[in-house]
């Protein structure tokens, strides 16, 4: 007999959708499988005020498959000069979940992100004045610590002093990668939280640079070493409500990745509910899969949980999609390297 799970719909914490072509080919991928997503808001140009949320949701809306179930849930994307005021509005407005804090230089698309963290305060004391939370980037950019160390860094310089001096912020600390980062996690407060995508789980950086770089595995932040991977591991499947999926699916064109200066990110939105339940049971942690993926992050941003539901089942391996099509591009779909054993049921 073929062994299945149920569990409540899933949701995914950090999503890049883009825009456009781009838009318009990876958004059927996520809304498939969950119901809702925080989405991302570093366009070209960014998401930096309430107008321009407003006209996003519209696009992701127009472009969503007719009869799909699937609810975008809006980011702003902080910089300096951010208007607290704005901000309170969108949120009074229930246009905006939270505000994307991008150090500048980070990431993708992050040139107009904040560099003096004490030119966005009013904003942070706003936000944390009316329960709007804070999504984090956790990586400092200077460029003398290098950048394995980028996200331990950042926790002490900036993530803690930032939690210390504007009380009641909530802060979801983004993709964390390291054992640091779990342990501080851990260590805060119900105001912190963190998301875990599903290649952390299963990336080292052997896996990215031992025998060639493989450019479909380099994402930022960058995948560590083994001990890193094995506490992301433990966190994820320990059920503990301060963890929760959030993939950041990061979809480029081909050519954008297989470059000489290749862009950061892994597609996952097609297989990432196969990949985590193949995981969880190799780790023995299929019961703590539905807390992972559809309860702990709903219960930190003060949400529900989806009533509908998902069947996984357990099946042999089968081929999984290598690319999808965006516009006259392709998108490489995350292949982890491994078979997955687990498929959702259609």
């Amino acid at each position: 007999m073929t062994e299945t799970l149920t569990i409540r719909r899933p949701d995914d914490w950090h999503l890049h959708l883009r825009d456009g072509d781009v838009l318009r080919a990876v958004l059927p991928e996520s809304a498939r499988d969950f119901g809702r997503a925080i989405v991302m808001p570093n366009l070209v140009p960014p998401v930096v005020t309430g107008d321009d949320l407003r006209a996003y949701r519209d696009r992701i809306l127009q472009a969503l498959p007719e009869g799909a179930e699937f609810e975008p849930l809006m980011t702003l994307y902080l910089t300096e000069d951010t208007d607290p005021e704005d901000v309170a509005k969108a949120h009074a407005d229930g246009l905006v979940t939270a505000v994307k804090l991008y150090p500048a230089g980070a990431t993708t698309n992050s040139a107009s992100g904040v560099r003096d963290i004490d030119r966005v305060r009013p904003v942070l004391e706003k936000m944390a004045e009316i329960g709007l939370p804070l999504c984090v980037h956790g990586e400092v950019t200077d460029s003398t610590v290098d950048i394995f160390d980028r996200e331990s860094v950042f926790i002490d310089r900036v993530l803690e002093p930032l939690r210390r001096d504007v009380p009641g912020l909530r802060v979801i600390m983004e993709h964390v990668t390291t054992r640091e980062g779990v342990e501080y996690v851990k260590a805060g407060g119900d105001d912190l939280g963190a998301t875990i995508t599903a290649h952390h789980l299963v990336l080292n950086r052997n896996q990215l640079l031992v025998g060639g770089i493989r450019p479909h595995y380099y994402c930022l932040p960058v995948a560590k070493r083994e001990i890193h991977r094995l506490a992301l591991r433990a966190a994820a499947t320990s059920g503990e409500g301060r963890f929760f999926l959030g993939t950041d699916s990061a979809p480029h064109p081909d050519h954008a990745k297989e470059a000489a200066c290749g862009c950061a990110g892994c597609f996952t939105a097609t297989n990432a509910m196969a990949l985590l339940a193949t995981v969880f049971d190799a780790d023995g942690a299929l019961d703590t899969l539905e807390s992972f993926t559809s309860l702990n992050g709903p219960a930190f941003y003060g949400l529900s949980p989806n009533e509908a539901e998902m069947t996984l089942e357990k099946a042999a391996p089968e081929g999984m999609p290598e690319k999808i099509d965006a516009g006259e591009d392709r998108i490489t779909v995350f292949n982890p390297g491994f078979p997955l054993t687990w498929r959702v049921a259609r």
